[in-house]
């Protein structure tokens, strides 16, 4: 199964330089790793990152990451996926550059899940 996780291109070129990703600071806040699934990146790139003009969106081996991912309730009503842990590079099994979150349903086939 596929998670996503919405990047800056500065957290994309961290993650790279690094080997994982320690989280944005509205993550660390939170004390996981904010995920989406591949249906709900449309309205949590347009909510959080809707002033951003360049994302990086990275599809996530969700076996990768084990227990470290739990689904759970947002204040939506929705579940999301939260990782409880570093985002380890090994876990990227696919990038998408993108030209602002009005791009996700564009850029990112729906094959992909």
């Amino acid at each position: 199964m596929l998670v996503y996780k919405i990047l800056l291109p500065s957290e994309w070129a961290e993650l790279q330089a690094v080997g994982r990703f320690d989280g944005s600071p509205l993550d660390r806040d939170s004390g996981f790793i904010h995920c989406s699934s591949r249906a709900q990146l449309p309205a949590t790139a347009a909510r959080f990152f809707g002033d951003q003009p360049r994302l990086v969106v990275v599809a996530l081996d969700a076996t990768r990451l084990g227990d470290a991912v739990r689904w759970e309730d947002a204040s939506n009503g929705e579940r999301f996926p939260h990782l409880y842990a570093a985002l380890p590079a090994e876990a990227v099994v696919g990038v998408h550059h993108l030209a602002g979150a009005a791009r996700i349903d564009q850029e990112i086939p729906w094959s992909i899940q």
